[in-house]
């Protein structure tokens, strides 16, 4: 069987150049793989998701992820290094690689995982954000690879709707500038194609003068919030969201920057508030919907890794999984329908809080599509007979 090695200069050229039919085959791609783990398809009944395994080098402070993955179409294991850094060591760039293999176990694919794990995070938290009404203006933390991809497919997707970019970044940094260079240098040929090419950007950083004001306007103005660092305290303050005011406005708030028990990206009254259930009282403040539960991409996952939620102790009744949610547009009769109908009305109008710690399954189904797409374009080095 031949085995096909994708280097990370070759992912990233595949995934720039993604026409919308290929991206939609992607989102279509994890969003049943997502669907099949919450609802235990029958496609996935012989598949097995273990936990993954965490070690720490305490030279580099580092700590590597072994995230196994089965189903009965493929096998595979992804081995990514990263750090958030400390004062005295720097912030190690997030690297590994995805090994597929076949039911049989025979290696089909080695690729590099450090734009394929950023792509398939963003690529998840597109079913959500394709669910949205209004996507006008995007607010980013981070300047890296997650907030790249998070900002691209929005573009590539929503890009005649989205008007500012707005990137808000611990420091001008190398990221920072090289972020800006990326979205520069799209050609301006698919920029207009996806109809982005006068959507303006901007980074703000703790260096201008009027950081904090701008910083609080950023989000408070923001339909989307990109939440890509990680963080071991929350990255805005509850009550831009929270207060009567803030809550008129439904936003969608995706956190995917901390998947260790440690860090912390959303203010812990942000995620009280999402998971209140309100009875049919009237309230003097019209506000937009709520859902009742913070999204997430695994339930297990998110309560062992994610510190915001273990430390604000929602429950597992209090999350409801992505692929529990992706394909809502099945219809169903009577009590089911109008429930799906409000879920529906939430998710495209409400404030939805989605919180992803990763899951080896999402680099199993996008690592698995990506090496028949660079088949069908010859890219890659293939080894026929492994």
């Amino acid at each position: 069987m031949p085995l096909t090695v994708l280097s990370d200069e070759q992912v990233a050229g595949l995934l720039e150049n993604l026409t919308l039919d290929e991206y939609d085959a992607l989102k279509t791609t994890i969003a049943r793989a997502l669907h099949s783990y919450s609802n235990n398809a029958s496609t996935y009944d012989d598949g097995h998701q273990p936990e993954r395994v965490a070690m720490k080098n305490h030279e580099t402070g580092a700590t590597t992820l072994f995230m196994p993955s089965c189903s009965p179409i493929a096998m595979g294991c992804k081995v990514v290094t990263l750090s958030a850094g400390t004062d005295t060591k720097p912030p190690i760039q997030p690297t590994g690689a995805v090994t597929l293999l076949s039911p049989l176990g025979q290696p089909t694919g080695f690729i590099h995982a450090r734009n394929l794990t950023a792509f398939r995070t963003a690529l998840a938290s597109s079913c959500l954000l394709s669910k949205r009404a209004s996507v006008k203006t995007i607010t980013a933390f981070g300047s890296g690879l997650q907030t790249y991809w998070h900002v691209r497919l929005a573009l590539l997707s929503r890009g005649s709707s989205i008007k500012h970019v707005n990137i808000i970044a611990r420091s001008f940094s190398e990221n920072a500038r090289t972020i800006l260079r990326r979205f520069h240098a799209v050609p301006a040929a698919a920029k207009a194609r996806e109809g982005w090419a006068a959507t303006t950007f901007g980074v703000l950083t703790p260096g201008y003068g009027e950081y904090a004001r701008l910083a609080r306007e950023q989000v408070a103005d923001a339909d989307v919030v990109f939440c890509c660092v990680p963080s071991r305290e929350p990255l805005f303050e509850a009550d831009l969201l929270t207060s009567h005011e803030g809550r008129r406005k439904g936003r969608l708030v995706v956190a995917v920057g901390g998947a260790a028990p440690g860090t912390r990206e959303l203010p812990r009254e942000l995620l009280l508030q999402a998971v209140k259930r309100e009875g049919s009282h009237l309230h003097f403040h019209k506000h937009a919907p709520d859902g009742g539960a913070v999204v997430v991409d695994t339930i297990e996952g998110v309560l062992k890794d994610s510190g915001e939620i273990v430390e604000a102790g929602l429950k597992p009744s209090q999350l409801v999984e992505l692929g529990e949610l992706v394909e809502l547009h099945r219809q169903s009769e009577g009590d089911e329908s109008k429930k799906d109908k409000k879920l529906a009305t939430w998710l495209s109008e409400g404030t939805v809080i989605y919180k992803s710690v990763g899951l080896g399954l999402m680099d199993l189904a996008v690592g698995s599509h990506l090496i028949e797409l660079a088949a069908s374009k010859g890219v890659g080095t293939v080894i026929p007979a492994f």
